[in-house]
């Protein structure tokens, strides 16, 4: 199955709460944080909220992630 590899690229100050909140259920807390979830709607859905905040990768394959 595919994944997703998620790197937060900006801040949330300056965000709404939900943005942050959604940044937070990912994973990832600060600038340059990477997570690595599947390719799932629900996690599709995610990152869409926080598009703006966040850079997307598919990734193939066995990934190690944190």
């Amino acid at each position: 199955m595919a994944r997703l590899k998620v790197e937060q690229m900006k801040s949330t100050i300056g965000c709404k709460k939900n943005q942050r909140d959604t940044l937070r259920s990912l994973g990832l807390k600060r600038i340059g944080d990477v997570v690595v979830k599947e390719d799932r709607p629900e996690f599709r859905g995610m990152v869409h909220t926080v598009r703006h905040l966040v850079t997307v990768t598919e990734v193939d394959g066995e990934v190690d992630s944190k």
